[in-house]
C-alpha cells in the first residue's frame, strides 16, 4: 500500500479529478470574450500568460491522472528528497509528488503559482490529504518566486505553469540539477524553445517524449 493508493489521499485525488472533468478552461466565462488568435497570443507570450491565468483562476488546470500516477512512480523510482514544482493550481500534481516524498521518508517540495485564490484551494487540499507538511507555496510570479532561497540539490523539477516560460524557470533552477536529476514538462509541445534546448545533443540532458504531451528529461552533465 502507498500514499497515493489510500484515504486520505486517495479519495480526495478522485473528488479533485471528477471535479475538475466539469470544469472546462475553454468553456469558463472569463475565456468567452477571447477569440483563437488571442488566446494563442497570450498562451505564447512571456507576459500574456498573467493575464490568461488571471482568467482561468477558479478552473483547476490538473495533469491527467496517469500523468499524476507517473510523477508519483518518477519520485519513487529516484528516491527524490527535493522537488521544484512550477505551476501550482489546485494542487493536484503537487498532491502526488509528496505523496511520493511521504513514502521515500520525506523530504521538501517548493512549488509557486501566482494567482492567491488558487493558492488556499491548494493549501486546503493538501491539509486534506495529510501533506502539507513537506509542502512550501511561494506566491507570486515563478520569475521570482524560484530565483531565490532553493534547496543545494533538486532531484526533480515539475514544469506545469505558462509554457513560454519553460526555458526560464529551467535556467533558474539548473545549476541545482545534479546528474540524473528528472525533469518533467506537461504539455511540453506548447514550448518549442524548451523542447530544442532539452533535445539539443551537445546539450545536458537526455529527454523523450513521454505519455499524454510529456517530455520527460534526465540531467547527465
Amino acid at each position: 500500500m502507498s500514499t497515493l493508493t489510500t484515504s486520505p489521499l486517495a479519495p480526495l485525488l478522485a473528488r479533485l479529478f471528477q471535479e475538475a472533468r466539469a470544469l472546462s478552461p475553454a468553456a469558463a466565462p472569463a475565456m468567452a470574450d477571447l477569440s483563437s488568435s488571442e488566446l494563442e497570443r497570450l498562451r505564447q507570450s512571456k507576459t500574456g500568460y498573467l493575464e490568461l491565468y488571471a482568467r482561468l483562476k477558479d478552473v483547476p488546470l490538473p495533469v491527467s491522472p496517469e500523468t499524476g500516477r507517473l510523477l508519483y512512480m518518477l519520485a519513487r523510482g529516484c528516491r527524490a528528497k527535493t522537488i521544484v514544482e512550477f505551476g501550482t493550481s489546485f494542487g493536484i500534481s503537487t498532491l502526488h509528488l509528496t505523496a511520493a516524498l511521504r513514502d521515500n521518508g520525506g523530504g521538501r517540495l517548493i512549488t509557486s503559482e501566482f494567482e492567491p485564490t488558487k493558492v488556499a484551494r491548494a493549501r486546503n487540499n493538501l491539509t486534506e490529504g495529510g501533506l502539507i507538511d513537506l509542502v512550501e507555496i511561494r506566491e507570486g510570479d515563478a520569475l521570482q518566486t524560484l530565483g531565490r532561497d532553493l534547496p543545494e540539490t533538486i532531484d526533480l523539477l515539475l514544469l506545469d505553469g505558462a509554457k513560454a516560460l519553460y526555458p526560464e524557470i529551467l535556467g533558474l533552477v539548473e545549476s541545482r540539477l545534479g546528474p540524473g536529476a528528472l525533469i518533467v514538462a506537461d504539455n511540453a509541445d506548447d514550448s518549442p524553445d524548451y523542447l530544442k534546448r532539452v533535445r539539443d545533443p551537445a546539450g545536458f540532458y537526455l529527454s523523450v517524449p513521454f505519455a499524454e504531451d510529456v517530455e520527460l528529461s534526465q540531467r547527465i552533465g
